[in-house]
């Protein structure tokens, strides 16, 4: 087996930008991500920790150096680019200023022992991984919230007093959003324990999305075309297809089926945060700013969503979305029952809902 990887490097004291080296690896001995990038340094040195548990970003994804190169290969391919955690706190290549992550464990440290430190320690991938941490860099960060679980297991006569100091904090735990698409094979007991401690303090609400709907059309979407005959492949079309963090098999099917460069962005995986949307609808207009503002710097002509709840959000608020980013958000959002109408030939009957969009797709 041969990888060809584009390692992440700067120096920040020599560096105006960063770049990317590239290195070609005929694998012999090495067995996980971490012996390959020894076998590197051998040759060029550059700055890591080799160290098993070391956080890396492996093709957007967050992982750690103990990763096996049979999955490497199975999961991601050959061809890999690999990233420090935080390209904001970088100061060598993938070493980075850690400080945030160390002052936030002082919410707690009155609980803990020297062990619950190393404990928190073990958090340090999903507290980067965060993408909450691109909007709001104060936000306490999803490493306590793990420990505050732990904690509360642990300490059962602290739990009310734990819980006060997760939800003291203007950034708290609200503004968690899912690790599940941004963590390599992430451990679901993680989300699940995160979950747990927002339910316990009463921040989310699956009544919250009905306020996205607020002051739009309410658009009947109806069901999709009922034949598999494809009459328009829509070549040459750069489709992006926004899936949160679960998307539709039917979707991404018709998506593969088209002559169209379906384009694969990370950003079309994150949480935007809906359930929160009562307390901070800033927040989850950030985050979705950045989904559909990623799409159209990728050069997408259109962007798909499967639900009502993401096309009142992106196509109904997109003057919320432009206040939040200082950009322009003119990008057309077609539902998935639309494009399947399309696909079809039914053009007519898609240009009755596509005709209530904020901005009517008339390209398509």
């Amino acid at each position: 087996m041969k990888l060809e990887i584009s390692l992440f490097k700067f120096d920040a004291q020599s560096d105006y930008l960063p770049y990317y080296t590239k290195h070609f690896v005929k694998i012999k001995e090495e067995r996980t991500l971490l012996d390959v990038l020894k076998t590197i340094h051998k040759d060029e040195a550059f700055g890591f920790n080799p160290h098993i548990d070391f956080g890396v970003v492996l093709n957007g994804l967050y992982t750690t150096l103990d990763i096996e190169l049979e999955t490497i290969k199975k999961e991601f391919g050959v061809e890999l680019q690999i990233e420090p955690v935080s390209i904001k706190r970088v100061y060598k290549d993938l070493l980075i200023n850690e400080d945030d992550f160390n002052e936030k464990f002082k919410l707690l440290e009155a609980f803990t022992t020297q062990a619950d430190k190393a404990l928190y320690d073990s958090y340090k991938l999903y507290y980067y991984a965060s993408n909450t941490l691109n909007v709001n860099e104060e936000y306490i960060g999803d490493a306590i919230i793990l420990l505050a679980y732990d904690l509360i297991q642990k300490q059962p006569e602290n739990k009310m007093a734990i819980l006060e100091v997760l939800n003291s904090k203007e950034k708290g735990i609200a503004f968690h959003t899912s690790l599940k698409n941004r963590v390599f094979n992430l451990p679901e007991e993680i989300e699940n324990s995160i979950i747990a401690l927002q339910k316990e303090l009463n921040v989310v609400s699956e009544a919250s999305v009905q306020l996205l709907k607020k002051g739009s059309k309410n658009i009947d979407f109806d069901k999709p075309c009922g034949t598999s005959i494809i009459k328009h492949t829509f070549k040459e079309f750069n489709i992006a297809y926004y899936t949160g963090n679960k998307g539709c098999e039917k979707t991404h099917n018709l998506l593969h089926a088209l002559d169209a460069n379906y384009l694969q962005l990370q950003s079309m995986n994150n949480d935007i945060a809906k359930e929160v949307f009562h307390l901070n609808e800033d927040f989850t207009y950030k985050l979705a700013a950045e989904v559909i503002l990623d799409a159209f710097d990728n050069g997408a002509d259109f962007m798909v969503v499967d639900n009502e709840d993401d096309f009142y959000l992106f196509d109904g608020k997109r003057n919320e979305l432009q206040r939040v980013s200082g950009r322009e958000v003119n990008l057309p959002v077609i539902h998935s029952n639309e494009l399947s109408k399309l696909v079809c030939g039914l053009h007519d009957e898609a240009q009755k809902t596509l005709a209530q969009h904020s901005i009517n797709p008339q390209l398509i």
